[in-house]
């Protein structure tokens, strides 16, 4: 079958088609298309909601058919005869971004009389390792554990299987990709943050500042990163003046501090529920220290680990539509809503 998956959580607008075989349980790429309006909100160092809907009110059209004729390899086929299916992000997310793709789906599975499935954007994040352009999927063994981490997520949830996730620990306060955002911003590095401290880092000394692990030793799987934001904001108001150099150093020793406690809480978290993978997902799992030490960390404790393609792991609809594979459940148009505060249930 083939599926049109639709995403508009946030800035981006996305639209993808795959195509799932359910007799193997694999899913590959026909189209996958994004619209970002990141430079917008570069300007203003974050996203302001109201520009990010009226962008994506221009692009969500045009993007939907784009990657409709990209996925056809008939030409003058109509869309609707190659769609068996329509996936749609219901939340969480800015509820302007949301409504622009929902109700572009409503529309289309009215219009075409298609089955639609609404999808966690959490969960679409999870289902990007299920894509055969990253990982063969039977590779995965269950139970696995999934760190989410994003500029608005860092969650660890326990994956018994397809429809079954629960969550077991996540942030307090900021989460890990909101406080790279707010320390580049701080050291007068662009937007996004964490693309922008990694590549200062990579000249930096990780040993130069020993800012805090917030809760790396608390009995639970929960985070905090407001702490470090705060130690980093104490640091820069003693310095009179910030080098070059100075800037990679903080920023190598703040993505060391993040990293230490994403990746201790994982493990502690994997070992905990005898997890047979582990898998992780989200915009901020694209960063390669994070890849790699986990891996390696991994490997020691003999379980398998995950991780997207690296243009998988920040929002798409690729995902979004493996994930509405995966957990097949249309309902009517006309009972979708979106639901910005969506969480794991």
């Amino acid at each position: 079958m083939r599926i049109l998956g639709i995403e508009t959580s946030c800035d981006e607008t996305a639209a993808s088609v795959i195509e799932a075989n359910s007799k193997d349980k694999q899913t590959k790429i026909i189209s996958n298309l994004i619209a970002s309006s990141l430079p917008l909100h570069s300007k203003t160092g974050g996203i302001i909601p109201e520009v990010a809907a009226r962008e994506q009110i221009k692009y969500m059209i045009p993007v939907i058919n784009n990657a409709l004729k990209n996925a056809s390899s008939t030409p003058g086929v109509e869309h609707q005869k190659m769609i068996d299916a329509i996936a749609v992000t219901v939340g969480p997310g800015l509820i302007g971004s949301l409504l622009v793709g929902v109700e572009a789906a409503k529309t289309l599975s009215y219009v075409w009389k298609k089955p639609i499935i609404p999808v966690n954007h959490l969960i679409g994040h999870v289902y990007a390792n299920f894509i055969k352009a990253s990982r063969e999927q039977n590779e995965i063994e269950f139970p696995a554990l999934v760190l989410i981490v994003s500029g608005g997520h860092t969650d660890l949830v326990l994956m018994k299987n397809h429809g079954n996730l629960k969550l077991i620990g996540g942030t307090l306060d900021d989460a890990a990709g909101e406080a790279f955002d707010k320390i580049a911003r701080l050291l007068n590095l662009s937007y996004p943050g964490g693309p922008a401290i990694e590549n200062a880092a990579k000249k930096g000394n990780e040993n130069t500042f020993n800012f805090p692990r917030p809760m790396i030793n608390s009995r639970n799987f929960d985070f905090s990163f407001s702490g470090l934001k705060a130690a980093v904001l104490r640091e820069v108001q003693k310095m009179k003046k910030i080098d070059q150099k100075t800037v990679s150093n903080i920023s190598a020793s703040v993505q060391k501090a993040i990293i230490d406690v994403l990746i201790d809480k994982t493990l502690k978290a994997a070992e905990n529920y005898k997890a047979k993978s582990i898998l992780i997902s989200g915009g901020v799992s694209a960063n390669e220290l994070l890849r790699k030490s986990l891996e390696i960390k991994s490997y020691d404790l003999r379980i398998k680990f995950f991780a997207p393609e690296k243009f998988l792991c920040t929002d798409n609809a690729a995902m979004i539509a493996t994930a509405a594979f995966f957990n097949y459940n249309p309902i009517h148009w006309s009972k979708i809503n979106v639901n910005p505060e969506l969480y794991f249930k």
